[in-house]
């Protein structure tokens, strides 16, 4: 479908091919085959056929410095000629097509094909009156009752409810594809350029970028579109999405100017002329060639370089397990192959050395919860199998038994047809006994609670960017922050300095200051800072002056402000291309340099950085007249105790900023840096102040009170991050914490060869509060030690801040990773989970809350569900077993399925959070999903339920004083018997959903209900259906009216679930030691020998009865996998950031496992068979047998 739209566009980008008269001086086909060239060799090009860039520029009819002009009827043209920035989506899929996915469903085909049987079957009528006396029982009191006519309806019923629960499953999944790509295209709009337009810098939609225009490129950018480089200082890009090589590659005007779309800039800035956008583009080139189908697999698989061979079995999307080299694997057979993977427990292929260094972080293992509801839903699938199974076999035994050997009767064949008759109706009741037995719904609540979460934390300031960050973050136990802008306001202020050897608390009169100081200061500052940071005049009357660009610098600006001078003159006066070379900042450099040639040849080079590192390449000073005098050793550790450790104890960022001569002949090596960044001379030393968030300290105190560890990792001074830490209240004076910085945390972790060792790590980091001084490594290793520590029972869940480039790899690492929103990097916000769209920690704290809330919400529907399923197999069972027939009929059966799935679902996943979540522990990786508590309900309320069904089922009659329905013969009317115990039943549901919302064993199950308006809607919603049912339903559902009398009786056996749950409220949970391990999740790290053989060995059963083609019980992995679809549709994160669309291999984030994690030998050569394309069979086999 895709591949049209995009022959489309090509079609038409032909008919405009070498339309020169459209007054451009080149067409499409030219600038993409330039885009195609590299290094020197595109330099010749852009010499020789266009006259250098200055020439491309002129032909693209734009300016160098001021930009287009930004009349619409030009920007019209332009996208009309060369297109639009966008990569065209693929279509999503139609109603029906979710239809038939929802269709290929095994259990409802089976039902489907059994209804159509017995619909076929009634419209038979055996030849000759005689034949019903002869068949015996078998047509007793059909033709009496004159109902012989009505034996079509079940059939048809069957069918009427099988298309009811298609249609739902179907629309939920488009509502649920519709709800992502909105979030989609949102995540879409947010990303903005910059861009030079009538020679003012404004912010872009990616979207809005034309060829021709000049775009501002930084630190940090995802590149939105193809350019050539106008002018750049120290550029370096990491073209890794497009060409595999890990390597940093070096950009200069003179010697590789091209500047490829969806490629990330790692150091330095500069200038670009846009030449390609969109599917012109190389990126979009590439998404051409894979086809439009396959470009969605590329957007749904986040950044994974490789496509699944041959058409896209979407409808059950890959497991998130699915390592990027996998999804080269062919499927065998869809529906198995499908249905597989859910129980792969290891993933991470080994892959060769380059495909190793691409993918250099691999994502989390399994989610927790996936993890759990995996598992349980495979214990219930094969339990629900055994059950149907049983019962068809004793209905089809006791039949042939009671008529064949009791009453000794001949098979004659005109009785056939009635006697098979029979055997459809008892397999049918089979299947419903199935039906009811998987929840199905299980996958749906899933859905439905993280599709609610996500659509409120919107609202939270949470842009979560991958589903199951979300429920991750509710078992978080450590959040390592940065400090910066999510603990501080990142509002930089310059309040003190220290200038002429005299230290100022507060900014000075500018009189006070020597002039030669203050000159050399105003120009050192103005120069030395990216071009792009600006203070510009408040937006509201009265407000603060808003800042533009890097933060700490904006505080140097400011102090020049209250200097009582202007930086813009003299930065007009050195525009941005006559800085003769930049030294970038860098997290390894610590400082930024910019190099300046004066008008008498030599050159100045004005430096500024962290105090103590730019101190130390200090060899003079600026005394109080401004002239230099040396600067001693022992001069730079007064001065750190004097002036530069006050300042950080005051919780200020201490900036140095020097400078240093050169004369013009002869000119420096300016590549050898060591000598060019050394020998400076300091003019001052800066304190800026980055207040602490208000909302800030009582948010961390909330995460302590919920079991969370919060640490600070910053690149700032460690007195500096004391200070803070302190004010946030991350540690308190008197307790026993570690704050240390990069060097010492080395030091301490690093063996005498330098390796970092576990064991040395789990000594620090249960005491590390505060880590300064870090580098991106320090962070990444901090993460990676704490999430693989096992000296805790618990494995940790780490969550991750961060906001430059260089945070990725620790982003990755986390279990959950969150971006910033406003100061964030585009790399930063690619490796992230969630993003902070106000940069705000104690918006993680809603995260956590929610997170708590998804995970509560599960378990209220699980509770729910598993108390249906439970009473309702019993009753189909013993029922089918001592009156050869289901009290509750098939269609019933699936309308009660309808109640508890769907509508439960969307009841119980909707529940909003509350303050309580907070004030409990992280449940941790192995505690069982279902707790003893919930256990006690489920087991509790089945007893009631079954004790009251089975009364009715007996002594029904003689309580109510009406026939009884037990043993009538095929197709008899239905009796008020059975439709009392139906609607029974369905009332004790009702009741129960309210009892299920609370799960930890609380009175009150009423508390808060009103603030939920669904789950009130949906409560009273049911109730009224089942009046229609019962009342008007007929034969269809086998439902007699009702009168009030026996209505009010069903109501107040109902009512008696709420009594029954305070009395099982009263019970205390110690009595109840079995049944704790349901659903609960076993990893190797976390429980003895034994617990992990006994999963891999149900692992391996599963799997060979798979291999037997016994699926059915799969089909509430099944519905996982729908769940899953979800997930990895919005997996594709912030999918197409312009035409940056083609993502980067290195961060599949497809949940893999570390293959340290792998459970157990045997699990290890099943990661290695799944990485190479011809051994799926050996994969889907469990490997420790060898048979396929």
């Amino acid at each position: 479908m895709g591949d049209m739209s995009n022959s489309d566009f090509y079609a038409k980008n032909q008919r405009n091919e070498g339309n020169h008269a459209a007054g451009f001086g080149c067409s499409v086909m030219e600038l993409r085959s330039l885009m195609e060239l590299r290094g020197t060799e595109a330099v010749v090009k852009l010499q020789e056929d266009y006259g250098g860039v200055e020439g491309l520029c002129k032909r693209l009819k734009t300016s160098p410095t001021e930009g287009l002009a930004g009349a619409q009827t030009d920007l019209d043209k332009r996208k009309e000629l060369y297109g639009k920035n966008l990569i065209p989506p693929k279509k999503p899929k139609t109603f029906l097509q979710l239809v038939w996915e929802a269709l290929q469903d095994v259990t409802l085909i089976i039902l489907e094909i059994a209804a159509l049987i017995s619909l076929g079957l009634s419209f038979y009528h055996p030849p000759g009156g005689t034949g019903g006396e002869s068949c015996g029982a078998a047509a007793g009191g059909v033709e009496d009752e004159g109902e012989a006519d009505a034996g079509w309806i079940e059939g048809a019923a069957i069918l009427l409810s099988v298309v009811c629960v298609v249609l739902v499953t179907a629309f939920n999944d488009w509502s649920k594809e519709k709800q992502f790509r909105g979030l989609q295209s949102r995540i879409e709009q947010e990303q903005k350029f910059q861009v030079v337009r009538g020679s003012q810098v404004i912010q872009l939609p990616v979207a809005d970028i034309v060829v021709g225009d000049i775009a501002q490129i930084k630190y940090g950018d995802l590149l939105p579109a193809d350019g050539v480089l106008i002018q750049g200082n120290d550029l370096k890009i990491d073209e890794s999405s497009l060409t595999g090589e890990s390597d940093h590659v070096r950009k200069a005007a003179d010697k590789d100017p091209m500047l490829l779309s969806g490629t990330h800039v790692m150091e330095g800035s500069g200038r670009m002329v846009v030449t390609a956008v969109g599917v012109n583009s190389q990126t979009g080139i590439i998404f051409t060639l894979l086809g439009a189908g396959s470009e969605e697999e590329e957007k749904t698989e986040k950044k994974v370089g490789t496509v699944e061979d041959g058409h896209q079995n979407t409808g059950k999307m890959q497991d998130p397990n699915m390592e990027s080299n996998q999804i080269k694997v062919k499927k065998p057979d869809g529906a198995a192959a499908m249905e597989m993977q859910p129980l792969k427990s290891a993933e991470g292929g080994e892959a060769d050395e380059k495909e190793r260094k691409r993918v250099s972080v691999p994502k989390k293992e399994k989610s927790v919860l996936q993890g759990k509801l995996t598992k349980l839903a495979v214990q219930i699938g094969k339990a629900g199998l055994l059950m149907s199974a049983i019962t068809v076999i004793i209905l089809v035994l006791f039949f042939a038994i009671d008529n064949f050997v009791m009453q000794k009767r001949p098979w004659l064949p005109e009785c056939t047809p009635i006697y098979i008759q029979y055997f459809v109706k008892f397999f049918i009741i089979g299947v419903t006994v199935l039906v009811v037995a998987v929840p199905e719904g299980l996958p749906l609540a899933v859905t439905i609670s993280l599709a609610y979460s996500v659509k409120k934390m919107m609202k939270d300031n949470n842009l979560v960017r991958h589903l199951d960050a979300c429920e991750t973050m509710g078992n978080a136990t450590a959040i390592c922050s940065d400090k910066t802008g999510t603990l501080t306001t990142n509002r930089m202020t310059a309040v003190q300095c220290y200038v002429g050897d005299v230290h100022y608390k507060e900014i000075p009169d500018p009189g006070a200051l020597p002039p030669k100081s203050l000159e050399l200061l105003i120009n050192a500052i103005s120069l030395n800072s990216a071009y792009t940071t600006k203070i510009l005049p408040p937006d509201k009357e009265g407000g603060l002056p808003k800042q533009v660009g890097n933060k700490t610098e904006c505080g140097l600006l400011g102090l020049v402000l209250d200097l009582k001078r202007d930086y813009q003159p003299i930065r007009n006066q050195i525009p941005e291309e006559k800085l003769y070379k930049v030294y970038t900042f860098n997290s390894v450099r610590k400082s930024m340099s910019t190099v300046i040639k004066l008008p008498d040849g030599s050159f100045r080079m004005y430096s500024k950085g962290a105090s103590e590192i730019v101190l130390k390449k200090c060899s003079h000073v600026l005394n109080e007249v401004g002239e230099a005098r040396v600067f001693r050793p022992r001069d730079k550790d007064e001065m750190v105790k004097k002036v530069i450790e006050p300042m950080a104890c005051d919780g200020l960022r201490t900036i140095c900023v020097g400078y240093r001569d050169f004369p013009g002949d002869p000119e420096p090596n300016w590549d050898d840096e060591n000598n060019i960044l050394s020998d400076l001379t300091a003019i001052c030393v800066v304190g800026i102040e980055d207040p602490v968030r208000p909302e800030v300290p009582d948010a961390i105190q909330k995460c302590q009170r919920a079991g969370i560890t919060v640490r600070m990792v910053t690149g700032d001074n460690i007195n500096t991050a004391r200070a803070i830490a302190i004010k946030c209240g991350i540690i308190h004076p008197g307790e026993d914490f570690l704050c240390i910085d990069g060097k010492e945390f080395n030091r301490r972790i690093r063996n005498e060869k330098g390796e970092v060792e576990q064991e040395r790590i789990d000594k620090v980091w249960p005491k590390l509060r505060v880590l300064a001084r870090s580098s991106p490594t320090d962070k990444h290793t901090l993460v990676k030690g704490i999430i693989d520590s096992t000296m805790v029972d618990q494995r940790q869940v780490v969550a991750v801040t961060g906001d430059g480039t260089n945070d990725g790899p620790a982003l990755k690492k986390a279990d959950v990773g969150f971006a910033m929103g406003i100061a964030g990097t585009d790399v930063a916000k690619e490796a992230s989970d969630i993003i902070l769209t106000d940069d705000n920690f104690s918006s993680i704290v809603k995260a956590v809350m929610w997170g708590r809330n998804v995970y509560d919400s599960i378990s209220k529907f699980l509770q729910f569900q598993l108390t249906v399923n439970v009473v309702a197999v019993i009753v189909a069972f013993t029922g089918a077993c001592i009156t050869q027939d289901s009290p509750l009929k098939a269609v019933q059966m699936l309308w009660v399925n309808l109640i508890m799935d769907t509508f439960a679902s969307l009841a119980l996943a909707t529940e909003p959070p509350t303050e309580s979540l907070l004030k409990r522990k992280p449940y941790g990786r192995n505690k069982p999903l279902i707790s003893s508590t919930m256990t006690k309900n489920i087991l509790g309320h089945g007893v009631y339920q079954l004790i009251i069904i089975f009364t009715l089922l007996f002594a029904g009659e003689q309580i109510f004083d009406i026939d009884s329905g037990r043993n009538a013969p095929l197709h008899s009317p239905p009796s008020e018997h059975y439709t009392i115990i139906f609607n029974t039943f369905v009332m004790m549901q009702l009741f129960n959903e309210i009892n299920a919302r609370k799960i930890h064993g609380e009175r009150n199950v009423f508390d808060g209900i009103f603030r939920n308006p669904i789950f009130c809607s949906i409560v009273f919603g049911t109730f009224a259906m089942q009046i229609v049912i019962v009342q008007f339903g007929g034969k269809p559902f086998s439902c007699q009216p009702l009168d009030l009398e026996k209505w009010m009786w069903c109501v107040f056996l109902g009512l008696g679930e709420l009594v029954w749950g305070q009395v099982i409220a009263s019970i205390p949970n110690a009595r109840l030691r079995f049944l704790r391990r349901a659903g609960q999740l076993t990893q190797k790290d976390e429980c003895p020998e034994e617990d992990v053989n006994e999963e891999n060995e149900e692992i391996d059963h599963a799997e060979r009865e798979l291999r037997r083609g016994q699926i059915l019980w799969f089909r509430g992995l099944n519905r996982i996998q729908t769940q899953i679809e979800v997930v990895n549709t919005f997996k594709s994160g912030t999918s197409f950031q312009g035409a940056g669309a083609l993502r980067r291999q290195s961060s599949t984030t497809s949940q893999t496992q570390d293959v340290t994690n792998v459970s157990s030998p045997s699990h290890v050569s099943l990661s290695n068979a799944l990485s190479s394309p011809t051994s799926t069979t050996a994969a889907t086999a469990p490997p420790t047998t060898g048979q396929c």
